[in-house]
């Protein structure tokens, strides 16, 4: 958000922004956030709430704003028609995909004009790829989710969440048929995506498909997002090829994560809560990516509002301004110098906080998790998705082989 707030004058566009050098802040989670607001079901996490709740979407998208992000993805991950009709899932059949998307870019775009922030059309793996498909049903796919954005005239495009390098290679393709600009951004970590091609090599695939700008979102935590990254820039540099570098991590620790990332982790989804980031640890993030020459550096599952303002105060100094919502938020906790009691005061200073272990409270509990490691991918048999909902009988074969796993963990 520009330093005044209010309506900007003209809207510079993301690349003109990144090609001056400039911070650009993305936004957080969406899904997970509204989740445990009531608004998202957890399992399929499609965006239908920007039809049932635009509202709560908007809302999100403000505080967002108000927290520092220049850019306001449109709610649109997961919102490709195969995956609202996959499993059961009634929201293709009651809504339509091109209403969810059409909705969640009215409510991106309202809301930027309440700041200097662009809109950013997304899309995200599809049950097509995954279940086998070939190129042009993907790419049809990803078309019909174009077409709105198009339509909308959202200022770029981003392509995130891919495990695999071939289905966001298409993505990016696509999008660019758009003529705007195209960001492009893997769930993968160091070991690089599920087929085995290693980050250098995709960020490589990205940038000659089309993509200005690459990186990693979602799966992992901030320090393995960085390392993903860094090998991303480095394969670049290898193939004299230039890109801006983006990164959008999750706001929870996961050092024992496996190449799946998080969602391998027991705790996943409802238990992650012991691992999120404080603030503090996102201004280590925020200071270790600008160090490594990211420049659109945002967050995904688990980024709150206060997670995207500790971006910005922790690059005010690069940016020359604060966001809105530090109004309320003392630098590094001097805030807490109007505390009534003492021993609170003494906590108001940057060495106190920065030098933290926070305990978890919770005695029985180990500090890392076993993941569960099934190793299933795109071509597995059971990862052919389906319109019909799960049924109990496949249910029952699933629990039976995750007892058989756990009985053979060590």
């Amino acid at each position: 958000m520009s330093p005044g707030g209010g309506s900007p004058r003209t809207k510079r566009g993301i690349l003109e922004r990144l090609d001056a050098g400039e911070v650009v802040i993305g936004d957080g989670g969406f899904v997970i956030a509204l989740e445990k607001r009531g608004y998202v079901k957890a399992g399929p996490w499609t965006p239908e709430a920007a039809v049932e709740h635009p509202e709560a979407v908007s809302q999100l998208h403000r505080e967002f704003l108000r927290a520092g992000s220049n850019v306001l993805q449109t709610f649109t991950f997961y919102a490709s028609e195969d995956k609202l009709e996959n499993r059961g899932n009634y929201v293709a059949a009651k809504f339509s995909g091109q209403k969810v998307n059409e909705a969640a870019c009215d409510i991106a775009k309202e809301v930027a004009e309440e700041g200097d922030a662009l809109v950013g059309g997304g899309v995200s793996q599809t049950p097509s790829y995954l279940s086998g498909k070939d190129e042009t049903d993907v790419k049809t796919i990803f078309r019909k989710q174009l077409e709105v954005f198009k339509k909308k005239n959202v200022d770029f495009l981003i392509a995130e969440y891919f495990e695999h390098v071939e289905e966001a290679v298409w993505a990016v393709e696509t999008l660019k048929e758009s003529g705007k600009p195209v960001a492009a951004t893997m769930c993968i970590g160091p070991e690089g995506d599920m087929h085995g091609v290693l980050p250098g090599e995709c960020a490589v695939r990205l940038v000659k498909a089309g993509a200005s700008i690459v990186g990693v979102n979602c799966h992992f935590d901030p320090e393995t997002c960085l390392k993903t990254v860094k090998l991303m820039k480095e394969g670049l540099q290898a193939a004299k090829l230039k890109a801006h570098l983006m990164s959008q991590p999750l706001a929870f620790h996961t050092p024992d994560c496996g190449k799946q990332g998080f969602i391998d982790l027991p705790e996943f989804p409802f238990a992650l809560e012991p691992r999120i980031l404080s603030r503090w640890d996102v201004h280590k993030y925020a200071r270790e990516a600008y160090n490594l020459g990211v420049r659109y550096i945002g967050g995904c599952c688990g980024f709150e509002p206060y997670h995207i303002r500790a971006i910005a105060e922790e690059l005010a100094p690069e940016r020359g301004f604060l966001p809105q919502a530090s109004e309320k938020h003392g630098s590094w906790g001097n805030g807490l110098s109007m505390h009534t009691k003492p021993w609170i005061r003494a906590r108001a200073r940057k060495e106190y906080w920065e030098n933290l272990l926070p305990a978890s409270g919770r005695p029985y509990c180990p500090s890392l998790s076993k993941p569960d490691g099934w190793g299933v991918t795109k071509g597995d048999a059971e990862l052919m998705q389906q319109k019909e909902a799960t049924s109990e009988d496949q249910l029952k074969e699933l629990f039976k082989k995750q007892k058989f796993k756990s009985n053979t963990m060590p």
